[in-house]
């Protein structure tokens, strides 16, 4: 073979590595599914944040408190710590928690701990640089009646590539005046990942 079919040979080569390393994007809609690694992803945390709220909102611990106090309950969001084996960012799942408690309209919303932060920090400034007509006065916060908090957690199972994750998110409603759980809720997800093998 002389050099000139050798180079050709090289370069055919390299236009096939070439296009093996490829990258394609596409852009859709942020509901569609896109489980690619089988991981946590936006979709388990978006679903368990919306059947689990709902479901909190449906227990008599609601009905009571607005039948009693004749007002709604007010809740915060406290720590959902993740016990699970791999990294998750846990302030997408309290978002949208967050944001199924206020707009269910059910219950009165109030900001979490380092959020409160920041606003104190902003009323104190404003109590220095604002109009006094516009400054906003410190000490009328609205106190949270119950806090939402919990875990997730994880078991993996792998055997010959397929590997099986179970996720399991355990919620909370705590009446903060007495401690006593309100509410106590469990969503299970478990999937299933087979990496088949191609074989030239």
């Amino acid at each position: 073979m002389n050099r000139g079919r050798i180079g050709l040979v090289a370069l055919a080569v390299l236009s096939l590595v070439g296009c093996a390393q490829e990258t394609k994007i596409t852009r859709v809609d942020s509901g569609v599914v896109t489980d690619l690694s089988g991981r946590w992803n936006d979709t388990d945390s978006r679903m368990v944040a919306e059947s689990m709220v709902k479901e909190a909102l449906e227990y008599p611990w609601l009905n009571d408190f607005s039948g009693s106090k004749h007002r709604q309950p007010v809740v915060v969001v406290g720590t959902i710590q993740n016990s699970s084996h791999e990294h998750i960012n846990v302030n997408t799942f309290v978002a949208d928690l967050e944001r199924e408690l206020t707009n269910s309209q059910k219950v009165t919303f109030v900001e979490g701990k380092g959020d409160r932060e920041e606003l104190r920090t902003e009323r104190k400034e404003q109590a220095m640089y604002a109009r006094e007509d516009t400054q906003k006065a410190p000490g009328k916060e609205i106190g949270a009646d119950y806090m939402m908090k919990g875990t997730i957690a994880t078991i993996l199972d792998e055997a010959e590539g397929t590997k099986a994750m179970f996720y399991q998110i355990d919620l909370q409603m705590v009446d903060l005046e007495s401690n006593a759980k309100v509410w106590f809720g469990q969503k299970k997800i478990k999937k299933v990942i087979e990496k088949k093998r191609t074989i030239f």
